[in-house]
């Protein structure tokens, strides 16, 4: 099973959500091959709840995820915290919207949760929790203490840093999650266009539908992390596509029937 363990299900936090736009999301994930993704949208979007609501509404539930046309998508979220940087919470869907509920109050910036509060909360709920890109700038993850940061499970291997340098991201990462318990790394995309998919991916010994399953696994370490070739050119591709898409919605355009018109004649 090859999977992506960081990904987004829109184009920006600040867009409405718009079901085509994550279908055509997820029909690019299958075709770039993946078999199934972590959708890690960001807590404090606009229309956190409509994405999951809309997904559970049309597609089948296979334990905790969810069979979007032979595309597995587990839910999950991206959460800052007070000190700077992100975080990432992955559990079955109503585990995920009930702390997305309670962290209402913590969601714009100046009142995130800070890092030890956070850490506290995901363990309480039993929920999965990862460092989301630990050295991207201005995030602060790594400057804190050993003892806080053994609270995270897993490391992202981000597409987007590996992009701007393959060979020290790689580096970085793996040292990283070695410095805070020999923790598993995993594999992350980060993508909010459909370029980027298959970038970076991880390759499961077998086929997993629950997190219990899949983080067996992980901490069995059965899997592989795969880099494309193209991986420079694929991250730089949708980062061009994204500015794009956003320009055609501040001028009014939509980018979603931009999206959806297919290639020109």
């Amino acid at each position: 099973m090859i999977i992506d363990f960081h990904t987004h299900g829109k184009l920006a936090k600040y867009l409405e959500f718009s079901p085509a736009y994550t279908d055509w999301l997820f029909g690019a994930a299958r075709r770039a091959g993946l078999d199934a993704l972590c959708l890690t949208e960001h807590f404090n979007t606009q229309g956190f709840r409509q994405v999951y609501a809309d997904i559970s509404s049309r597609y089948p539930r296979e334990g905790d995820a969810f069979n979007v046309n032979g595309l597995l998508v587990f839910p999950g979220m991206e959460v800052d915290i007070a000190e700077g940087g992100h975080t990432l919470v992955l559990g079955p869907m109503e585990d995920i919207l009930s702390f997305n509920l309670a962290l209402e109050p913590h969601k714009a910036k100046g009142s995130f949760l800070p890092f030890d509060e956070l850490a506290a909360e995901v363990k309480r709920r039993d929920l999965h929790f990862g460092a989301g890109h630990p050295f991207r700038a201005p995030g602060h993850i790594p400057e804190l203490s050993d003892e806080q940061l053994h609270a995270f499970e897993f490391v992202d291997l981000n597409g987007k840093d590996l992009s701007h340098d393959r060979t020290r991201t790689v580096e970085k990462t793996y040292a990283f999650a070695q410095r805070i318990g020999d923790v598993p790394v995993v594999s992350g995309s980060d993508t909010h266009q459909a370029f980027q998919y298959g970038c970076v991916t991880t390759r499961m010994d077998g086929r997993c539908t629950t997190y219990d399953e899949l983080f067996e696994m992980v901490n069995a370490r059965a899997y592989q992390i795969e880099l494309a070739d193209d991986l420079e050119f694929r991250v730089l591709t949708a980062a061009t596509l994204k500015r794009a898409l956003k320009e055609i919605d501040r001028l009014g355009g939509s980018y979603v029937d931009t999206i959806l018109a297919g290639p020109a004649a």
